[in-house]
């Protein structure tokens, strides 16, 4: 009955999604706006003075092909606002599933004060009681283990699945209950928890696309043999991106974390060292970004837009669901126009055809605009990253579409500077080069069948 419950509920919320919620900023102010005041960053120990400030800039510029393409990413990042910019930390870049979910348990099963885990899909597969088992060991070993997952996204987990970690010791958060017997205030269903975040003692996080679900259990390049009943969905591998932090950053990290436990009303967390002394682990500049409907404004979507905006040479986007709203198309129509190189690799193939058709919709404008559309074959991809300039990357939870400016909590990691930036350009070079290139001429000759899906799927675009 539960189930039942859970089920209606949802599919009451497509026609309700809309209420209450907030709009997309005007973001036109962001177009050629950055001040060349002295930029300022964090560190484990605080704020840093200006003189250690400028410096750090002099050591970026000095690896740096453009040092103006620096200045003005840092300029623009301080100049939104947010949360601030942490310098000494260490990224590693992790695609797909096998290789995430290695790098995960190593870290969980080596932790000794705490695990907070936070995430939108989380299901019962072999993965998922593979997370379950080392969660469980870790808790009997004295390690408190904190669990926030979102209702709708593990809408098909058994209550078996959560209760077995409930007995164990495990806190268990369920975010923004589907069910209305168990909800502590007003329905509000179009506000799900989006993000996927895994922060282990305090000092070592994990966040990008990839959910806790059997669909990863294979790499992208993974493609088993179909037979008449398979969907094709179930054939294809997932192509998805996470990254691995370690430094005085990962603290913002676990702020956010505690924010969410607290506005959804979670008990008291055991005592632990959830704050512990930082010291520097590596030479990346990153920024924490979190996003809630609750906010003035999305962080993550104005600074995708200033980026966009602002860029000079180039703009690589991957993303699983595209599904834009008119100031994005014009941000990258506006950038392709004046020259920037502008491409994007999008899916082939989608778990969400209404998201498909609808991002496929707006294509044609892109492409007389001389945007490069790539579409990714052989694998589902789930990825969520972003490249300027070759000096300011994005790795998260959020998506191009609607949903993710406005209705979801997100996450995502900032990261300024060429180094890490060459990792991504590496991946994106990978990932075009198993790509399909949208031509402009094959395109408008599309049958119109094609064309009624996308007009029908754009209507709803708001809604995917």
């Amino acid at each position: 009955m539960i189930r039942l419950l859970k089920q209606v509920a949802v599919a009451a919320c497509s026609l309700s999604i809309t209420a209450g919620c907030t709009s997309l900023p005007d973001t036109q102010f962001l177009s050629e706006r950055y001040a060349t005041h002295a930029a300022r960053f964090g560190s484990a120990w605080g704020p840093l003075s200006a003189k250690h400030s400028a410096a750090i800039v002099a050591n970026l510029k000095r690896n740096a092909g453009d040092t103006a393409l620096l200045d003005k990413q840092i300029a623009l990042e301080q100049d939104i606002g947010g949360g601030p910019l942490m310098v000494g930390n260490e990224v590693s870049l992790l695609q797909d599933g096998p290789a995430t979910y290695r790098a995960m348990f190593a870290a969980m099963t080596a932790a000794k004060d705490h695990i907070n885990l936070e995430t939108y899909g989380i299901d019962d597969s072999e993965v998922g009681q593979q997370f379950a088992d080392l969660l469980i060991a870790q808790q009997s070993r004295g390690v408190q283990v904190n669990l926030i997952y979102d209702s709708v996204g593990a809408l098909h987990t058994t209550n078996a699945y959560f209760d077995r970690l409930r007995a164990a010791g495990v806190h268990v958060l369920e975010f923004n209950p589907v069910n209305p017997l168990t909800r502590f205030r007003p329905w509000a269903l179009g506000h799900r928890d989006h993000r996927k975040l895994l922060i282990v003692d305090g000092r070592t996080a994990f966040l990008g696309g990839i959910n806790i679900s059997g669909v990863y259990s294979s790499g992208s390049s993974f493609r088993r043999r179909s037979g008449a009943s398979d969907k094709a969905d179930a054939v294809l591998g997932w192509r998805d991106t996470d990254v691995r932090i370690s430094g005085p950053v990962v603290a913002e990290f676990q702020k956010l974390f505690m924010q969410t436990w607290s506005t959804q009303h979670g008990k008291p967390l055991d005592p632990r060292n959830y704050f512990p002394d930082l010291s520097p682990q590596g030479t990346e500049i990153v920024r924490a970004v979190g996003s809630t409907p609750n906010d003035a404004f999305s962080l993550i979507y104005l600074m995708l837009i200033a980026a966009i905006s602002n860029s000079e040479k180039y703009v690589y986007l991957t993303n699983a669901y595209f599904v834009p709203d008119p100031q994005l198309v014009k941000a990258l129509v506006e950038a392709a126009k004046r020259g920037v190189d502008v491409r994007l690799i999008l899916p082939g193939h989608s778990d969400s055809a209404s998201a498909f058709y609808a991002g496929r919709s707006h294509y044609e404008d892109l492409l007389v605009a001389g945007v490069k559309i790539y579409e990714r074959r052989g694998a589902l991809l789930h990825a969520k990253t972003a490249i300027v300039d070759g000096v300011w990357s994005c790795v998260g939870s959020s998506n191009l579409d609607w949903r993710s400016a406005l209705d979801n909590d997100e996450i995502n990691a900032v990261m300024l500077g060429q180094a890490f930036a060459r990792q991504m350009e590496a991946a994106f070079a990978k990932d075009m080069a198993t790509s399909d290139e949208i031509e402009q001429v094959s395109w408008k000759q599309r049958s119109l069948l094609l064309r009624m899906k996308e007009w029908t799927a754009r209507l709803w675009g708001r809604l995917l």
